[in-house]
């Protein structure tokens, strides 16, 4: 190359370089920005962040701090804490809040809460609601529905942010144990109907509790029960199983794994689908038979639960009768706990 073209070479390479390094400084300048005012966002606004960032990043960024589980320390030894199939039971000190309720918000986890306040027992909705805004799933989206013959007598409760009530008329019977039997029926139409479009879990209940302690996303699993209160420390041959035979809740003797309650029970709306459609067609089967099992409602979901394991069970913490069975040092917690009440005075019209 001659003297004047590599010149021209130098000029150009000079030129050229400095406009480099300057469009380098002002998109290095750009990102170092857009990562800080990323990082602030999620530091100042967890639920603004999570908008901005995807799943993988927002945990990766975030910190959790809390004490490592301990392989050869059970948090606790004196009760059974998973069911041969490996279903985890929930008692008191078997599990951290914090993470839990980390991991259901990342899903924006929606829950139903379903009470029958039927006749008389509307008069319990009052404080079922109050202590369930004090207690039940704080800090997360839930809805109330309120199955009621009495619409117009639904109490007028505050309500926390991002909870609602909705209130489901329906009819009545004039036997309470129908209207105990009708519950699986009318949860399972309602779940086919609107409640597989609202909410992830249902948790379905008795209405005349109240909410005492803490009760949380730790219950949440595709299918869950709660041992009897009654029963948890009894031998299967005492459970109160129907024994007939000839009923659809039939369980013979030597079978059974735990005694659970009609009172609570719930987890993901289609699994609580099929669980209610199932024990309301057993029990139109029985009436077809001229037979009610002994314990209704309770008896057909034991039959149930017996051959469609539950993926959690809950401690009777989740269903007390304090009145009735004091407070025995294995409970921690009362979580979930009956009202006093006179049963042949609010049952009878």
């Amino acid at each position: 190359m001659d003297p004047i073209g590599k010149l021209k070479c130098s000029l150009l390479h000079r030129g050229t370089l400095p406009l480099a390094i300057l469009i380098l400084v002002f998109f290095c300048y750009g990102f170092l920005s857009s990562s800080r005012q990323t990082l602030g966002d999620l530091e100042a606004e967890p639920s603004v962040a999570v908008g901005k960032l995807d799943r993988w990043q927002v945990v990766t960024l975030s910190r959790m701090v809390y004490p490592q589980p301990k392989v050869l320390s059970p948090v606790r030894k004196d009760v059974l804490v998973v069911t041969p199939w490996l279903a985890p039971i929930v008692w008191e000190g078997t599990f951290n809040i914090d993470i839990l309720n980390e991991q259901f918000r990342l899903q924006n986890t929606t829950i139903g809460l379903t009470v029958f306040a039927i006749k008389k027992y509307v008069v319990f909705l009052k404080l079922f609601l109050e202590t369930a805004e004090q207690h039940f799933m704080v800090g997360h989206q839930v809805t109330y529905y309120v199955f009621t013959d009495r619409p117009a007598d639904v109490p007028q409760v505050p309500l926390g942010a991002g909870r609602r009530l909705v209130v489901l008329t329906v009819h009545s019977h004039t036997r309470w144990q129908d209207v105990s039997m009708h519950r699986m029926d009318m949860i399972s139409r309602f779940s086919e109907q609107r409640f597989l479009r609202e909410v992830d879990y249902l948790v379905c209940t008795d209405v005349d509790m109240k909410f005492r302690d803490h009760v949380g996303v730790e219950i949440l699993a595709s299918l869950f029960g709660t041992l009897h209160p009654s029963f948890y420390q009894s031998s299967r041959e005492a459970f109160t199983y129907e024994r007939r035979p000839q009923s659809q809740a039939y369980i013979a003797r030597g079978e059974g794994d735990f005694y659970y309650l009609g009172g609570f029970f719930g987890g993901s709306v289609a699994e609580v689908l099929r669980l209610t459609k199932a024990c309301h067609e057993a029990m139109v089967a029985d009436k077809a038979n001229g037979i009610e099992a002994v314990w209704h409602d309770e008896s057909h979901l034991n039959k149930y639960l017996l051959y469609h394991k539950p993926t959690k069970v809950l401690s009777p913490e989740y269903l007390w009768d304090q009145q009735l069975l004091g407070w025995p040092a294995v409970m921690k917690k009362l979580r979930f706990v009956a009202v006093p009440k006179n049963h042949q005075a609010i049952r009878n019209p």
